[in-house]
């Protein structure tokens, strides 16, 4: 999972995350920033250096992280702007041999109200297609094809989103909840995502029909796929 900020995956995946980590596969989320310049302007209002922030965000994230079952890697490139650099993606190449993802999950490729999060989904798309050739001088064995998977944006009109995929997040959404409760410079966000996965639960409702027997409480994340599905039969 690639992050830009420190947040970003507990807002946008925490579902998915907890999911996964519940079913006994390991889960890594990879910030790319703390999100320390422009997402923690509570901090800022508190006086709090950059360095404190920094340490503060570290913190709520490696919390969240933990409640969710994942792991958590930060490579503190700076936000406000992220910048998509060789060096980061190769960065990222070595995080994908290592953990050799069967899934990756990121940000859309546009967002007109941060640039910071089609840059994280570009460097890891760019690192997912690196990571698979022999010939890159990464260490670690090539990577196979692994689905990409890109999870719904706080502004989804704005970025060109539509809810391809809507996977039921309901057993782990008390999970998701107080990962995000760790989240204490973004408490404006709890309700948000919370109203989000309640509506997107009830469009899973609709559209999986009377005969799964969903309960009328489903939680749901939305997402979009970036490959094709490789399947046996349609369904």
């Amino acid at each position: 999972m690639v992050s830009a900020h420190a947040a970003d995956f507990v807002w946008r995946a925490g579902g998915a995350i907890a999911l996964a980590a519940a079913q006994g596969n390991r889960v890594t989320v990879l910030c790319l920033s703390y999100g320390e310049r422009g997402e923690s302007a509570s901090a800022w209002r508190a006086g709090k250096t950059l360095e404190e922030i920094k340490a503060l965000r570290r913190a709520e994230a490696s919390s969240a992280a933990a409640v969710l079952g994942a792991e958590i890697e930060f490579l503190d490139a700076g936000d406000y702007p992220l910048r998509e650099s060789d060096e980061l993606t190769d960065r990222i190449v070595g995080v994908y041999r290592e953990v050799s993802p069967t899934v990756v999950l990121t940000h859309m490729l546009a967002d007109p109200y941060n640039a910071d999060h089609p840059a994280a989904g570009q460097m890891a798309l760019r690192a997912r297609v690196l990571a698979q050739a022999a010939g890159y001088p990464a260490p670690g064995e090539p990577i196979g094809a692994p689905p990409v998977f890109l999870f719904e944006p706080h502004q989804p009109e704005m970025c060109g989103f539509k809810p391809e995929v809507l996977l039921d997040i309901t057993p782990a959404f008390d999970a998701k909840r107080k990962a995000m409760e760790c989240m204490a410079a973004q408490q404006h966000l709890w309700e948000y995502y919370t109203d989000l996965a309640r509506r997107r639960g009830t469009q899973l409702r609709r559209n999986a029909g009377p005969n799964l027997g969903l309960p009328h409480a489903t939680m749901g994340e939305a997402y979009m796929r970036v490959f094709p599905q490789v399947t046996g039969r349609l369904a």
